[in-house]
């Protein structure tokens, strides 16, 4: 009974590393088969793994995102305390042990490595939007890019007078947080008549029980690939809570570049009937348009940024305040974990790829702008 014991543990091992070599050997090679990662996986295979995941933890009405992330830290936390007291009792047993746990520790890693492409990460590696949208996507002079910011600033300017606010002044949701969730994907069924890979059915996006603190690393939302949850920071102001709500769900549909996510956020808030997501979307989309006007021609910025009504000054005042409240050390190793998972997946630019939404909004105003 015992050989046969070890001979199942063996081929069980075997078939694990197995797996796991397969798993690595497509992750490598994923992004050299753009269209074949397109039609085999993020139309069907993610299709069928995400939104069956993301509908059945949709059903608890909390992150499930957080929970697994917190009891994670708080097993860890445990495992080096134990291993604390077991090096001072027994410092001969402490390394024997540790070597023998040692296969588990590069064993861990790798299976999480390989579950993440299998689940999500892949998506890194299918077609970019502006191949699957036919957005023409090219490279724009500083007078483009003015137009586009000035137009940004007009229905900026206009859908402010449209939102509700607060006793401050400040421009808050026309309904709970919780409610909002629930409005989201209203944007994305609209998205989703234009441009089917939009598609799918999906759990609603949760806030973060935790959100104060998550500030604490600069963090406005998170998609978790395990659980296929769109996580978002509720403490943050409300003025680009509907944005980031859109933004993860566009992870949550597949699409995992950041500058990408950027953009169909705001595609699915300015398709949304009610005014804050439409107003969420565009200030989202005008605050990366003007980042770029001010790298690009900072007299031109200026003169943009004159136009913007008191609402809107009030609006980005109060989102500047509430973020200065949490910069620190934790805020900037956040800010280079994030950076350097970004790059790992092939986003070269880092945290500044978010910039490069700018492209998309640009191909998109060349479409609409009426032709002389």
């Amino acid at each position: 009974m015992k050989k046969k014991a070890v001979r199942k543990k063996r081929i069980g091992s075997i078939l694990i590393y197995v797996l796991i070599g397969l798993g690595l050997i497509l992750s490598f090679a994923a992004p050299r088969f753009p269209v074949l990662i397109e039609a085999g996986y993020s139309t069907s295979l993610y299709k069928w793994l995400g939104g069956p995941i993301s509908l059945f933890t949709g059903l608890v009405p909390f992150s499930v995102a957080e929970c697994i992330i917190v009891g994670i830290g708080l097993f860890c936390l445990v495992q080096i305390i134990r291993g604390a007291i077991a090096l001072f009792k027994k410092t001969k047993g402490f390394f024997r042990s540790s070597l023998r746990g040692m296969e588990k520790l590069v064993l861990i890693p790798l299976l999480l490595y390989v579950g993440f492409n299998m689940l999500w990460g892949l998506n890194y590696s299918r077609l970019s939007f502006a191949d699957i949208s036919g957005l023409p996507v090219e490279p724009a002079a500083v007078e483009e890019l003015t137009a586009l910011a000035q137009s940004l600033a007009n229905s900026a300017n206009a859908l402010r007078a449209q939102v509700a606010e607060d006793e401050r002044g400040v421009m808050t949701l026309s309904s709970s947080i919780r409610q909002m969730f629930v409005r989201a994907e209203t944007g994305y069924q609209r998205a989703a008549a234009i441009y089917p890979e939009l598609g799918g059915k999906f759990g609603r996006p949760k806030g973060v029980f935790l959100s104060h603190y998550w500030s604490y690393t600069g963090t406005s939302g998170m998609y978790f690939p395990f659980t296929a949850e769109a996580n978002v920071n509720t403490d943050m102001p409300h003025l680009l809570q509907p944005a980031t709500a859109a933004h993860e769900m566009a992870h949550q549909r597949g699409f995992a570049r950041e500058d990408e996510a950027n953009y169909l956020a705001y595609l699915a808030c300015s398709l949304h009937p009610d005014a804050d997501f439409q107003y969420s979307g565009t200030v989202s989309a005008l605050i990366h348009t003007m980042n770029a006007l001010y790298r690009a021609d900072i007299d031109a910025y200026k003169a943009v940024r004159k136009e913007y009504c008191d609402g809107l000054n009030r609006d980005l005042k109060d989102w500047r305040e509430y973020w200065a409240k949490f910069e620190g050390p934790i805020d900037r190793v956040s800010t280079n974990v994030n950076d350097s998972y970004l790059k790992a997946n092939r986003q070269q630019d880092g945290v500044h790829s978010y910039g490069r939404m700018v492209d998309l909004l640009l191909a998109e105003f060349r479409l609409e702008k009426p032709k002389n």
